[in-house]
């Protein structure tokens, strides 16, 4: 099952997460959207993972940690979390809304695009 979290459940969620480890944010924007428009690790480590290159760097996550995918919208974003999910991720979420949400749910700072 893939939670849909708005920007600002995130950190609840985290929370609810902690038995199974460290809960990442999994950023699958562009480099030049992350360039725009970034967030701030707090209570999280933030993996920057353009989307298209998840299957072949799949190795370089943890099937077991809580992963919480983030793009623009919240589209993209869908689609890496069912991919994981797919592939035996059993503890993934997706940020609905993306960084366009967090920046007003959560960091005001953040810009838009």
């Amino acid at each position: 099952m893939i939670d849909q979290l708005q920007p600002a459940q995130l950190q609840d969620w985290i929370a609810s997460q902690a038995p199974h480890g460290k809960a990442v944010v999994l950023d699958v924007r562009e480099p030049w959207e992350i360039e725009t428009a970034c967030v701030t690790a707090q209570g999280f480590d933030l993996v920057k993972m353009v989307m298209h290159t998840i299957p072949a760097r799949l190795q370089d996550l943890n099937p077991d940690q809580p992963i919480a995918c983030l793009c623009h919208h919240g589209a993209r974003s869908m689609q890496v979390a069912a991919f994981l999910a797919q592939h035996g991720f059993s503890h993934v979420a997706n940020i609905t809304g993306g960084i366009h949400a967090w920046s007003s749910q959560v960091d005001g700072a953040v810009p838009t695009y």
